[in-house]
C-alpha cells in the first residue's frame, strides 16, 4: 500500500508502527531475503545497516526478495530495496521478486533510475612530471576557452545593445548601474586610497630621512599614485565589490532560468544584462580613479605635513615640478580598459553558474580572484608599454 508521511505524527504513533526487518539466508549461492514490517521514511533507518550488509554479500548467484510480509511502503523503502537489487545485480546475481503487489511494482519502478546512479570513486591524485604538465595544459586550454567566451560576450554585447524601437542605449539600466557600482563605491575607494597614500608617504619619508631628501617623498607619492597605485587600487576595489555582484546577479538569474526566459521573449540576454554593466564600468572607472588619486594625495599631504613638516604649499609646488600630463593620463588611459576586463570576467563567470548554490559561490570566488589577477597583469603590461614608448 502506498503511504503518505504525516508531519504531525506523534512519537507514540511512530513507535507503534511495525518496524521493517530484513532476514537473509545464504545457501549454495542463493540468497533468500525475507522482508517484513512497514518500509516508510519514518522507519527505514532501522534496517539500513542490515540491507547494506546484504549488499556486500559475496558469492551470490541468485537473490530472492520476498515482499509478502511488507505492510506499507513509500519511495524511501522502495529505494532501499532497489538499492540491494542493483548492488547484487552489478555483481552478476539474478534478482527474483516474490509476494510483490501492484503498488510495490510502481514504487520500485519509480526509484529505479535513482538506484542505478553510482557515485564514482574519488580518483587518487597523481604526482610527477606528467601530471604536472597535464595540469598546465588543461589550464591553458581552459584559459583559451574562457577568452573565447569573453570575446563572444563582448561581441554579443555590442550587437545586442541596439533596441528594436530605434534607441541604441536604454539609459535607465545604465544610470542604475552607474549609481550602484560608481557612486556606491566612492566611500570605500576614498577610505582605502587615503590610508594607502598616507602609508606610502610615511614609509617614503622614513627611508629618505637618512639621506636628507624627505622632500622627494612628494615625487614618490605623485608619480606612484597617478601612474599606478590610484587606478590599481580602484580596479581591485571594483573587482571585489562590483565584479562579485555582477557574477552573483547573472548567476542567480541563470539558476532561476530567467536568462532563458529573456531569450524566449525575443531579447538578447547578453545585451540586456551585460551591456549596461560594461558601459557603466567603463564610465565610472576613470571617474573613480580621479577620486582615488585625490584621496591618496590628500592622505600623503597630511602625513608629510605632520611627519616631515612639509607644508601643503611646498607639497603642491614640488608636485607640479615633479609630474606632468603624462603621469596623470597614463593612469586614466588604463582605467576604462580595466573596467571592461572586470565586467567581462564577471559576466563569463556568471554565465558559467550551474544549478546549485555551490556553483554560484564557486564562480563568484573565481570571478574576484581572476579579476584581481588579470588587472594586476594588465597594469604591469601597461607599465612596460609606457616605458617602451617613453610615455
Amino acid at each position: 500500500m502506498l503511504t503518505k508521511d504525516r508531519d504531525d505524527a506523534s512519537p507514540h504513533d511512530i513507535a507503534a508502527e511495525p518496524r521493517p526487518q530484513a532476514q537473509g539466508k545464504a545457501e549454495g549461492g542463493r540468497l533468500a531475503v525475507t522482508l517484513s514490517g512497514n518500509w516508510t521514511t519514518r522507519t527505514i533507518s532501522g534496517v539500513d545497516r542490515d540491507m547494506r550488509a546484504l549488499e556486500e554479500q559475496a558469492g551470490v548467484r541468485t537473490v530472492v526478495l520476498d515482499l509478502s510480509g511488507i505492510g506499507d511502503m513509500d519511495t524511501a523503502g522502495a529505494w532501499v530495496i532497489k538499492r540491494l537489487a542493483v548492488a547484487q545485480g552489478r555483481k552478476g546475481a539474478t534478482i527474483e521478486l516474490t509476494g510483490e503487489r501492484e503498488a510495490f511494482d510502481v514504487l520500485l519502478a519509480a526509484v529505479e533510475d535513482a538506484a542505478l546512479q553510482e557515485v564514482p570513486p574519488a580518483e587518487a591524485r597523481a604526482f610527477g612530471i606528467v601530471p604536472f604538465l597535464e595540469a598546465i595544459g588543461r589550464s591553458v586550454v581552459n584559459a583559451w576557452g574562457e577568452f573565447l567566451l569573453a570575446m563572444h560576450i563582448l561581441g554579443a554585447t555590442l550587437s545586442g545593445s541596439k533596441r528594436r524601437r530605434g534607441r541604441r542605449i536604454n539609459l535607465a539600466p545604465l544610470t542604475t548601474q552607474i549609481d550602484r557600482m560608481g557612486i556606491g563605491a566612492i566611500p570605500v575607494v576614498v577610505l582605502m586610497s587615503t590610508i594607502v597614500g598616507a602609508i606610502v608617504a610615511q614609509q617614503g619619508a622614513f627611508q629618505l630621512r637618512y639621506f636628507g631628501a624627505e622632500i622627494f617623498v612628494v615625487d614618490l607619492v605623485g608619480i606612484l599614485v597617478l601612474r599606478e597605485m590610484g587606478v590599481l587600487l580602484t580596479a581591485i576595489m571594483i573587482a571585489g565589490r562590483s565584479g562579485s555582484a555582477i557574477t552573483a546577479e547573472i548567476g542567480s538569474m541563470k539558476m532561476r532560468e530567467e536568462v532563458d526566459a529573456l531569450t524566449v521573449i525575443g531579447l538578447n540576454p547578453i545585451g540586456v544584462l551585460v551591456f549596461p554593466r560594461l558601459v557603466a564600468l567603463a564610465i565610472i572607472m576613470p571617474l573613480l580613479t580621479i577620486i582615488a588619486n585625490i584621496a591618496a594625495i590628500a592622505g600623503a599631504m597630511a602625513i608629510a605635513w605632520v611627519y616631515s613638516g612639509i607644508t601643503p604649499d611646498a607639497f603642491f609646488d614640488r608636485m607640479t615640478a615633479a609630474i606632468d600630463e603624462s603621469s596623470l593620463l597614463s593612469g586614466l588611459f588604463k582605467a576604462p580598459i580595466m573596467g571592461l576586463i572586470i565586467g567581462l570576467i564577471a559576466s563569463v563567470e556568471g554565465m558559467k553558474v550551474g544549478g546549485s548554490a555551490e556553483s554560484l559561490g564557486r564562480q563568484v570566488t573565481s570571478s574576484v580572484v581572476k579579476s584581481i589577477f588579470v588587472v594586476i597583469v594588465v597594469d604591469g603590461l601597461f607599465a612596460i608599454f609606457y616605458a617602451a614608448i617613453d610615455f
